[in-house]
């Protein structure tokens, strides 16, 4: 009998220990399908660019989450739970962007994924998310294959952007070059290894030829490169009434001072894409003169939403004045907690449907509404260098 007895007992603890394990495996299930359910934060994942060629982006990007974040927990969080923001380096690679959102997914059971900061960055992380159904609000991605597929013609259904989209930003500047600057004749000097600089060499040639100017000659370089002196002396022959410069700041740098050491004077006109401190730092303030970009906002601007963030933005960074990406990263998280406050709980497929329903949210780059294709729409700004900083020269809506 107490042979029994212990046989007995033993085949009770059994399943009990078993049982404990299954409701183990099952919390853990649920935690990871929603990201949180049953625990006291709300994990939002941030996929940036924190070291790498864009890495002044990533860290302008992840400063504005995070100030986005503090604010809102400081306020008592949303569905009465603390955000959590969770960074991955993306390292400035797009194969490096998907295994940086198959971990924060995976491992981090993050609720929705914000980032990247560029086109080519973002169109990395954009298959992971739809296969994982995880909403993806990207944070300065402005090539529009990133909402809509190019293939097909169908808009990705998890995926949202805080940026206005290149047709928009190259329609800008072609008509900031004709109208304002009056240019008849243009280079454009691409980056052929990045998908936004071909898209917006692609609209600022469309527009500027609508408004009867006459592109001279398409000229390309890649990231990394370093000695642009061969094509710019094509350039400077071509005698262009202006240079459009499609790209990022760390060759963008070069490429202007280079230009300027060779005596090419004319306006050199770009994208958000140069919008860094480092900018100014690469090509010197002297070369910068005389140079236009398109922007998301202008920290100049005079509006209570611009001017409040500025002021929190200086308050939480030692008095830095936010660039472009940080408003942009501060904006991508505010669209991601007004979902999820719309949506009542932490569901990814909740929070995309309030995404996709978002309309007349004020943030700091604007009053954004997403329309059809999940892009935003808002104004935007041109700036022009002045002692190597950034001033205000024109707002334009759409």
């Amino acid at each position: 009998m107490k042979k029994i007895g212990a046989i007995l007992l033993s085949t009770v603890l059994t399943a009990v220990l078993a049982a404990g394990c299954g409701n183990n495996t099952e919390n853990s299930a649920n935690s990871g399908s929603g990201g949180n359910a049953g625990g006291g934060t709300i994990k939002i994942g941030a996929n940036l660019e924190l070291t790498g060629g864009q890495a002044s982006f990533g860290d302008s990007a992840s400063k504005g989450a995070q100030l986005a974040v503090d604010q809102i927990n400081a306020a008592g969080g949303i569905l009465g739970k603390q955000l959590e923001l969770v960074v991955a380096d993306n390292a400035s690679k797009s194969e490096e962007a998907t295994q940086a959102a198959q971990k924060l997914i995976t491992n981090d059971k993050v609720v929705t994924i914000i980032g990247a900061s560029t086109s080519t960055n973002t169109l990395g992380i954009v298959p992971v998310a739809t296969e994982k159904k995880i909403p993806l609000v990207a944070v300065g991605a402005t090539n529009p294959k990133v909402t809509v597929d190019e293939r097909s013609g169908d808009v990705n259904e998890w995926v949202f952007r805080a940026a206005f989209i290149d047709p928009f930003q190259g329609q800008v500047m072609a008509n900031f070059a004709s109208n304002n600057l009056s240019a008849k004749t243009a280079v454009i000097y691409t980056d052929t290894s990045s998908d936004y600089s071909k898209g917006l060499q692609k609209f600022f040639e469309e527009t500027f030829k609508a408004n009867g100017g006459e592109v001279l000659s398409q000229e390309s370089y890649q990231q990394k490169d370093s000695d642009f002196k061969a094509v710019l002396t094509r350039i400077k022959a071509a005698n262009p009434d202006v240079i459009y410069l499609p790209g990022y700041y760390e060759e963008v740098g070069k490429i202007v001072k280079q230009a300027r050491e060779m005596g090419i004077t004319v306006p050199f006109l770009g994208g958000d894409g140069w919008d860094s401190p480092q900018l100014a730092e690469i090509a010197g303030a002297a070369a910068l003169e005389n140079t236009f970009m398109s922007n998301h906002y202008s920290p100049e601007d005079t509006a209570t939403e611009v001017t409040t963030f500025v002021d929190a933005y200086k308050e939480a960074n030692g008095g830095a004045v936010p660039d472009g990406m940080a408003a942009l990263g501060y904006d991508a998280l505010k669209l991601v907690a007004d979902a999820i406050t719309r949506a009542g709980e932490a569901d990814p497929a909740k929070i995309k449907d309030a995404l996709a329903a978002t309309k007349d949210l004020q943030l700091a780059t604007g009053k954004i509404t997403l329309n059809e294709t999940h892009d935003p729409v808002k104004a935007a700004v041109v700036l022009k260098f002045v002692g190597g900083v950034q001033t205000f020269e024109a707002k334009v809506n759409p």
